[in-house]
């Protein structure tokens, strides 16, 4: 199909190459031969009377009428999708598609499973496919290679919709024979001067982490121990006088498998807040929609186990 003497198929290569930064890369994903790819390319400087991807040293690099092109291309392909790829209705019971969760072990391990255990007594089919945060998430967000993505606040993109899920606290785990544990308090000179494990997540860039990591240990002095994970943070302590500063869910599920003491903050905190986030070209996927819900039911499942106490 041709729209102004373009070949529409050729968007769809533009799209990859434009994304991937690589004609080889571009041709891999797209399941094509690199000399047929190169052919696209060809065709598509032809057509925009732009070089679009150059050489500089081993990489290639977009030019501006490249980088120009690079969203809306991306915006016009989601749409597509979306129009062709998304049922006019959604039946969960009816339904095998797979839904893509970009999410930390945080959210793996807190969310998840009231996520999966609702999800089961509606549909035996829908599939879900959890993705880690590693290196830009984002990318697949934008790209339609995630459905979802949980994420805090201030790592949400500006441009695409999102939804509070919750608010979360943080607190202080040690072990429940350290000297902290045994007096059973802490104080804040206590906190800036002990020693600490502290998580650098890999999913962020080196500014966004060292921001994040200053913002998080502003008070710790000592940052003896850096782990990946979220989860595996409190199995750091035992067996130590060290500190974990923990979102507080994921701290009350790690203390009913491990010797550990939690303990409240000796400074103020700002909590985070927990957001979902979507694509825009999504916002009326009936089965995002229904996803969505059943995300803002399981915080509330997640909560009542927590407090037996509160109505769900």
């Amino acid at each position: 199909m041709r729209f102004q003497d373009l070949d529409l198929n050729l968007l769809v290569a533009l799209d990859a190459m434009l994304r991937e930064r690589s004609i080889s890369r571009a041709a891999e994903q797209l399941h094509l031969s690199q000399s047929a790819m190169s052919s696209s390319l060809a065709r598509l400087r032809a057509y925009f009377d732009d070089d679009l991807l150059v050489p500089v040293g081993r990489k290639m690099e977009l030019t501006q009428r490249a980088e120009a092109l690079k969203e809306s291309v991306r915006d016009i392909l989601m749409r597509v999708d979306t129009a062709l790829a998304t049922p006019p209705a959604f039946d969960p019971s009816a339904s095998d598609r797979q839904f893509k969760l970009i999410v930390s072990d945080y959210t793996a391990a807190t969310l998840m499973p009231h996520l999966l255990a609702l999800a089961e007594k509606q549909s035996r089919t829908v599939r879900f496919d959890l993705m880690p945060l590693l290196d830009r998430p984002h990318r697949a967000l934008e790209n339609g290679e995630a459905d979802l993505m949980v994420v805090p606040r201030a790592y949400a993109l500006s441009d695409h919709p999102t939804e509070l899920l919750f608010q979360e606290e943080f607190c202080c785990a040690v072990w429940n024979r350290s000297c902290f544990a045994l007096s059973g308090e802490l104080t804040l000179e206590q906190y800036a001067t002990a020693g600490h494990v502290a998580v650098k997540p890999p999913a962020m860039d080196k500014p966004t982490l060292e921001s994040w990591f200053k913002q998080r240990y502003v008070q710790a002095q000592h940052i003896e121990v850096t782990t990946f994970s979220f989860a595996n943070a409190p199995h750091l302590v035992v067996g130590t006088d060290r500190i974990a500063t923990m979102h507080a869910r994921l701290a009350r599920i790690a203390q009913k498998l491990l010797p550990l003491t939690l303990l409240p903050m000796p400074a103020p905190m700002p909590h985070m807040a927990q957001l979902q986030q979507w694509h825009r070209q999504r916002t009326r996927d009936l089965g995002l929609i229904w996803l969505r819900e059943l995300m803002h039911e399981a915080v509330l499942r997640m909560d009542a186990e927590a407090d037996p106490g509160m109505q769900v």
